[in-house]
């Protein structure tokens, strides 16, 4: 008598599970069932899907994120789909009342949740990291980095971090590195200083898009309302013209650090570092913050004027002088009197 073969259980259990199913889904019960919504809590539920893993892991971790549904029974679906091999990796928000029809299609897709990161224009690079570090989406892989090993990591090494970034909303699926978004805003820095660069005006004392970059992080951090930057350039870039010091506060208050209590004082004006601009002429050695677009536009293209100096009128604006007794004037209007 001829040897009888038989399927070993695992095979025979997985040609059980196809078999029902596709069997269920001929008489429409399947497909019903790929169309009713799949249990779970009440808000949305975050799905994590690792680069290459399989199908019945995907259904075992939709389980596992808080769906109620048979892991198995949903494999088989990925499976019968024909789709199971069209999963994408990714960070995915399941609502509520999702379906197994649904959900696969999301996966296939790629519709992954995102989130938002936001730079705001004139922080520092401290103020970049902080806020990295309260980001519990983004995978922290530069925080264990120095500034040197995060520039590196990022393709630009021998370079400072300072300013190098630019201020705006990045979106990103969550899980995603940090180092990914500090990328993209390194990337979309460097084009708009290449832009903003190519648009100097002629006459301009710059001698490079690294000086730009600089001058444009004071103006930023020098400017309360935004139709004050093409003067408050102005009065850098004429300093700069007659090398004249810049005697900017903003530029001894970021060379103080952590020091800075809020307070400046007179005493710190008159200490010198590389970031006093009271004590040495010229640029210092580094940006001070991000400057945004405006900034930098203004920067190569500042309103033609005389003006040298500018002091708070105590309401955003800035008030502009040609000559320092026009600006002592102007000082004792505007700050003496207010602090009587």
């Amino acid at each position: 008598m001829a040897p009888v073969h038989r399927p070993s259980q695992g095979r025979t259990t997985r040609w059980l599970g196809g078999a029902l199913l596709c069997l269920s889904l001929g008489l429409g019960g399947g497909y019903w069932w790929t169309q009713r919504p799949m249990g779970g809590p009440d808000t949305p539920i975050d799905l994590e899907i690792e680069p290459g893993q399989p199908a019945r892991q995907v259904a075992q971790a939709a389980a596992d994120a808080g769906l109620s549904v048979s892991p198995w029974l949903l494999y088989q679906w990925f499976r019968w789909s024909g789709q199971a091999r069209q999963i994408r990796a990714g960070s995915y928000e399941i609502q509520p009342g999702t379906s197994p029809a649904q959900l696969l299609r999301k996966l296939v897709d790629g519709d992954q949740s995102l989130a938002r990161l936001r730079l705001i224009d004139g922080w520092t690079f401290r103020q970049v990291r902080a806020e990295l570090a309260r980001t519990t989406t983004l995978k922290p892989d530069s925080a264990a980095l120095s500034d040197t090993e995060l520039m590196a990591a990022l393709g630009a090494p021998g370079t400072l971090p300072e300013g190098r970034f630019f201020p705006d909303t990045y979106t990103y699926a969550k899980g995603s590195s940090d180092l990914a978004v500090l990328r993209r805003a390194h990337a979309a820095m460097r084009k708009r200083i290449e832009a903003a660069w190519d648009q100097r005006a002629p006459d301009s004392p710059l001698k490079s898009a690294d000086e730009l970059l600089t001058l444009a992080s004071i103006v930023e951090k020098e400017t309360g309302r935004a139709e004050d930057r093409p003067m408050v350039a102005s009065v850098f870039v004429n300093r700069l013209r007659i090398r004249m010091p810049l005697q900017t506060d903003p530029t001894v208050i970021y060379g103080l650090g952590e020091r800075f209590d809020g307070n400046l004082r007179r005493k710190d004006l008159q200490t010198d570092t590389p970031y006093n601009t009271y004590t040495r002429a010229g640029l210092p050695p580094t940006p001070i913050a991000l400057p945004g677009r405006d900034a930098l536009m203004a920067t190569v293209r500042p309103a033609t004027s005389k003006a040298l100096y500018f002091v708070a009128r105590g309401d955003g604006t800035s008030q502009f002088s040609e000559t320092l007794a026009d600006h002592n004037r102007a000082v004792d209007k505007y700050q003496r009197k207010a602090a009587r």
